[in-house]
């Protein structure tokens, strides 16, 4: 790229920003009804549009074959009929929501005769970096309203037909609901400079937001200017623990590893308690090699089963997305414990058990964004917690820390009241 082309985006990019500044100074203060009305006819207007968002959709998944995208990756980029009613049944999700703008989460009185409240407040303008999934679009934009917030959406290249199409139809709700459009802004050039470019823009952006790979996590992270929220990876583990029902362990590792193998929240590493290794692990085997999965065990797991692979250092440390799980034998639950703090992500952690000082040691010591007692990793998500749709899951703990609903893409600022308060 030319240093003139390269400048030429820069200034694209920066006056989507500025737009989108000047929108969400008044998206803070829209009324509730409003952003619920403006919602509600995104939802109606995917619907209504799906044909032609579909149609789009095919422009991208006929450049994503030509181009040799693996199956996996034109699975995620596909809208299905049931892909695209979802984006809409989650726009209604989050418009039954309480909006959290304006509420008042503490108040006290302080002598002197003033009191002192912290309100919540939009996080102004949110930069959303994503691959793949354009689903994403309509969440990410859907949540970031609802809190008040002015969005910039930069999807992937192999996914900007698809978003260019229901952006146009989220952009013609607001309009149609009395709404400045620039509340949700898509960067339509699919140039890798347009990323450098707005995470450089911390005079307009407030906060950005990366959703994919570990490879754009990590190049946003290195190149940001802007407090970045992310996670990078979900190495998750279930350790089940001596006094554990272990009918229930064999399910709740069954559907951790695969219900859906290539989710954050699927379990990566199998721990299991020394005392009940035998009578455990060849029944989790069995049912793991009847779902296909790939058993990398430690040398105490081999004793046990046969395994596809040895287990090793890397194998503990990867996310693999697939039906391939790690088995390790421990001496308790000091040693899962141990291994959970080197090995994870903080993404979410599970103990199988009948103990009650078992499950609130691992609870307490597991330094992990969701922790679980006898439930599965695969719960971790913003709408099964109730949250609605997420934005994505936290694994830092500044500013948010686990799944991210509306809630979590405000921030609370100081209110104080007095009458003619001074300090002495």
């Amino acid at each position: 790229m030319s240093g003139e082309d390269e400048r030429e985006v820069t200034s694209y990019v920066r006056v989507v920003a500025e737009r989108a500044k000047a929108a969400g100074r008044r998206l803070a203060h829209l009324s509730p009804e409003i952003k619920n009305k403006a919602l509600l006819k995104m939802a109606a207007g995917i619907r209504a549009e799906a044909g032609r968002i579909q149609e789009s959709n095919r422009a991208d998944l006929e450049a994503g074959r030509r181009k040799g995208l693996s199956e996996a990756m034109l699975d995620r980029l596909e809208l299905s009929d049931g892909r695209i009613e979802a984006m809409a049944a989650g726009l209604e999700a989050i418009a039954g929501q309480r909006d959290p703008v304006g509420e008042v989460v503490a108040q006290w009185r302080r002598p002197g005769g003033f009191e002192v409240g912290q309100v919540r407040i939009p996080l102004g303008v949110i930069g959303i970096i994503y691959e793949s999934r354009p689903n994403v679009t309509a969440d990410a934009a859907g949540l970031c309203f609802k809190a008040g917030n002015a969005t910039i959406l930069r999807g992937g290249a192999e996914a900007i037909h698809s978003n260019q199409g229901i952006v146009e139809v989220i952009r013609a709700a607001l309009q149609e609901a009395g709404v400045t459009p620039d509340a949700v802004q898509l960067v339509e050039t699919t140039d890798r400079a347009a990323v450098g470019a707005l995470l450089r823009l911390r005079d307009l952006v407030d906060v950005i937001i990366p959703r994919g790979g570990k490879g754009l996590i990590e190049r946003v992270v290195e190149q940001s200017t802007i407090p970045v929220i992310k996670h990078f990876e979900g190495i998750c583990h279930i350790f089940v623990h001596r006094e554990a029902d272990l009918d229930m362990a064999v399910e709740l590792a069954l559907n951790a590893k695969t219900q859906r193998p290539g989710t954050c929240n699927a379990m990566e590493t199998l721990l299991v308690d020394a005392p009940v290794a035998g009578e455990f692990l060849p029944r989790i085997a069995e049912r793991f090699k009847a779902k296909g999965v790939e058993i990398r065990g430690c040398s105490r797991t081999r004793e046990y089963i046969a395994v596809d692979k040895a287990a090793t250092e890397d194998d503990y440390r990867t996310e693999y997305l697939a039906l391939v799980c790690n088995i390790r034998v421990v001496d308790g639950l000091d040693e899962a414990i141990e291994h959970i703090a080197r090995y994870g992500s903080r993404h979410t952690d599970a103990i199988v058990t009948r103990s009650y000082e078992a499950s609130r040691r691992f609870v307490s010591e597991v330094d992990s964004s969701s922790v679980m007692v006898n439930a599965s990793t695969r719960l971790a998500d913003g709408a099964v917690y109730g949250l609605g749709a997420e934005i994505g899951i936290s694994t830092d703990k500044l500013h948010a820390y686990g799944p991210m609903g509306v809630q979590e893409l405000t921030a609370k600022k100081f209110v104080v009241f007095g009458q003619g308060a001074l300090r002495e």
